[in-house]
């Protein structure tokens, strides 16, 4: 038994298929079968779809984010820093406050 190559599918492709498989006069099965995929993977990239819209499929497994979702996540990062270096901080001034022997 040969093993093929995982095929790959840019976002114009996925985006395309599920807009076809949305016309009431197309079974999904049938623009899957059409499209040479599983009707499996084409319900799942429905479902992304109908999930996140046009932040469906932004490739190259990145996530895409609101700009909203973004500054959260940008402020989140920028909290970790501060909060470690205000560890680094304490440690610092409790080393340099002790009393010499």
């Amino acid at each position: 038994m040969s093993v093929q190559p995982r095929r790959k599918f840019d976002s114009d492709f996925k985006r395309n298929a599920v807009l076809l498989s949305q016309d009431p006069n197309r079974s999904a099965a049938e623009v899957a079968k059409n499209l040479g995929i599983s009707k499996e993977l084409l319900y799942r990239w429905r479902k992304e779809y109908r999930l996140r819209e046009e932040l469906a499929f932004p490739g190259h497994g990145r996530e895409a984010l609101t700009p909203q979702e973004q500054k959260i996540r940008d402020l989140e990062r920028k909290l970790i820093d501060a909060e470690m270096e205000r560890d680094i901080l304490k440690k610092a001034m409790a080393i340099f406050s002790r009393t010499p022997k």
